[in-house]
């Protein structure tokens, strides 16, 4: 990018000022300030958290994504405000379950070839929870198998998916109410598993809070635990997992060649 920059510049198709602007860091909104050095520095662009700004901040901060990435990720839109964005900007995807807003420029967006993240949810009720893990991680790039409503009530329900998730690179898990799943999933896989309490459950549930505690004292193995709700975290975290899974599948091909 820099040496295009450069050379615009050098044969006159590109003024100096014009060249500052897209080599800024940050673009100064003056109500945000729009991180555009974030994808060099951790390898995605800035995701816009949409709860608490209006439609019009949010549609000023994504043109201002836009015109320099690939994919635009916007998360917890309501589905009001949504509609409100995706007048302006009808190639915007929403997902109501996720609550998630997003755009993908399709020839450009790079998928990750091997592999699956899973994502595990316990009950109907943990889905938009679990929605958003998946969503994110399928706008940064991964490819997800989505198995639902398996808690471990029912634990039958689970085991009949036993295989297809060992066989993922990473799974996140989420449940609500004693929040026990993913004690279950990793005592079966060899993966890491990314723990993500829902603030589903009744009265002593403390809206997740015993959910969280059961799974920050998981016995099993290999869990790593994010926020009550939070599903972005959860997915992004298992992309990252599975992008460094690529880098080894990667260097594996080259040795076989």
């Amino acid at each position: 990018m820099l040496e295009d920059i450069l050379k615009q510049v050098q044969n006159g198709t590109l003024s100096i000022s014009a060249a500052k602007e897209q080599l800024a860091t940050f673009e100064n909104l003056g109500f945000a300030k729009v991180d555009h050095h974030r994808k060099k520095r951790q390898g995605f662009a800035e995701v816009v958290y949409g709860e608490g700004k209006t439609a019009e901040q949010i549609i000023s901060i994504i043109q201002a994504l836009r015109a320099r990435n690939n994919e635009v990720l916007v998360t917890r839109v309501a589905k009001e405000k949504a509609e409100l964005i995706r007048n302006e900007h009808p190639e915007f995807i929403y997902n109501e379950i996720a609550r998630i807003l997003f755009w993908k420029n399709e020839p450009e967006v790079r998928t990750n070839r091997h592999g699956y993240i899973a994502v595990v949810a316990a009950g109907t009720s943990d889905l938009p929870v679990a929605e958003e893990a998946a969503v994110t991680a399928e706008v940064l790039g991964s490819k997800v198998h989505r198995i639902y409503d398996v808690g471990v009530a029912g634990i039958h329900r689970l085991l009949n998916h036993a295989e297809e998730i060992q066989n993922a690179t990473v799974s996140v898990v989420v449940a609500g109410m004693e929040g026990a799943l993913p004690s279950v999933v990793g005592g079966l896989v060899s993966h890491p598993v990314i723990a993500v309490p829902t603030s589903i459950g009744y009265g002593a549930n403390f809206n997740g809070l015993s959910a969280l505690l059961t799974m920050l004292n998981s016995c099993a193995s290999g869990i790593s635990v994010v926020n009550i709700d939070n599903g972005f975290g959860g997915g992004y975290n298992a992309v990252l997992i599975h992008q460094l899974a690529q880098k080894g599948a990667g260097k594996n091909e080259d040795t076989l060649l």
